[in-house]
């Protein structure tokens, strides 16, 4: 099990891009959060199977439809056993 703390940029506001990350994250059975950040990039906190973290840092660069995805830049990030599910947070 692995965690990773990552900072997405590009058209990441306002085209659905944390419900898209909310229910892949859920899909491939990852715990954590996503948020928008006041400077119009996205963050969130995954962790889970080496596999499935890789997969959504590879699917993260995507998006949906409307989405323009500049940027994944994941960093290491502590396993938190407090985080039992996918969530979804508030803008910071």
């Amino acid at each position: 099990m692995i965690g990773r703390h990552l900072h997405i940029t590009g058209r990441v506001q306002g085209v659905g891009y944390r419900y898209w990350f909310l229910g892949r994250a859920e899909l491939l059975g990852l715990t954590g959060w996503v948020r928008n950040r006041a400077d119009g990039s996205v963050e969130a906190v995954i962790q889970g199977p080496d596999a499935s973290v890789a997969q959504m840092i590879a699917d993260a660069t995507d998006g949906p439809p409307a989405a323009r995805v500049d940027l994944v830049l994941p960093h290491d990030h502590g396993i938190d056993p407090s985080l039992t599910r996918f969530e979804q947070r508030p803008t910071c």
